[in-house]
C-alpha cells in the first residue's frame, strides 16, 4: 500500500516560486492522505525466478521511496531479507569507481528516489563492466537509459511506442550477432 500526503501553502503575493524542493516543502498545511494499492502483477515473481535461474541479476532503479521499493522487490524475489538500498542523494555522492564496485558485488541493489540521469549512469556503469543491460520502464523518464540498452521492455499504458519498436529491432540485431 502506498500512502501519498497532500499538502499546500500560500505564497505571499509576488513571492517567487521556490526553486529547490527543500524550500518548497516548508510551512505546509496537510490537506489529507491518499492510499493506493498497486501490487505487482502475478507473473512477475515467476519471471524473476526464471531470470535468476538463468544467472541474471536484477537491480531496481525507481523514483519511489526506498523502503517501499525494497519491500516490493523482496515480494517478487529481488534481493534478500536485508535489502541493499541506495537513495538518489547517496548515489550522487558515489564516484564512478565506487558505483562500479557496488554493481560488481554479489547481490541485487534497490536504487530509490532515482532520476532518469541516475538510471542512465547505472546502465552505463554496468555496460562498462561488460554486462548486457536490459531495461524496463513505464514512461518517458526511462527512455534515455532504455535507448542505450540492447534489450528493452517498456511496460504500462504510457510506454513510448518508439521505445518498444526500436527495442525489438535492436534485440533482433543483438541476437543475430551472437
Amino acid at each position: 500500500m502506498r500512502v501519498l500526503a497532500v499538502a499546500a501553502r500560500q505564497l505571499r503575493a509576488g513571492a517567487p516560486v521556490p526553486a529547490r524542493r527543500e524550500e518548497s516543502e516548508l510551512d505546509l498545511c496537510l490537506l489529507g492522505l491518499v492510499a493506493m494499492n498497486d501490487p505487482p502483477r502475478a507473473q512477475v515473481a515467476a519471471a524473476i525466478a526464471r531470470a535468476h535461474q538463468a544467472g541474471i541479476r536484477v537491480h531496481v532503479v525507481t523514483g519511489d521511496y526506498g523502503v517501499t521499493s525494497a519491500a516490493i522487490a523482496h515480494k517478487v524475489g529481488i534481493g534478500d531479507d536485508r535489502p541493499h538500498i541506495i537513495n538518489g542523494t547517496d548515489l550522487d555522492r558515489h564516484s564512478e569507481p565506487a558505483l562500479d564496485r557496488l554493481l560488481t558485488e554479489e547481490g541485487e541493489v534497490v536504487f530509490a528516489r532515482s532520476t532518469p540521469e541516475a538510471k542512465l549512469s547505472i546502465a552505463d556503469a554496468l555496460r562498462a563492466e561488460g554486462q548486457v543491460v536490459a531495461m524496463t520502464g513505464d514512461g518517458v523518464n526511462d527512455a534515455p537509459a532504455g535507448h542505450r540498452s540492447p534489450v528493452r521492455a517498456p511496460v504500462g499504458p504510457i510506454a513510448p511506442f518508439s521505445f518498444f519498436v526500436r527495442g525489438a529491432d535492436d534485440l533482433r540485431r543483438w541476437y543475430r550477432r551472437r
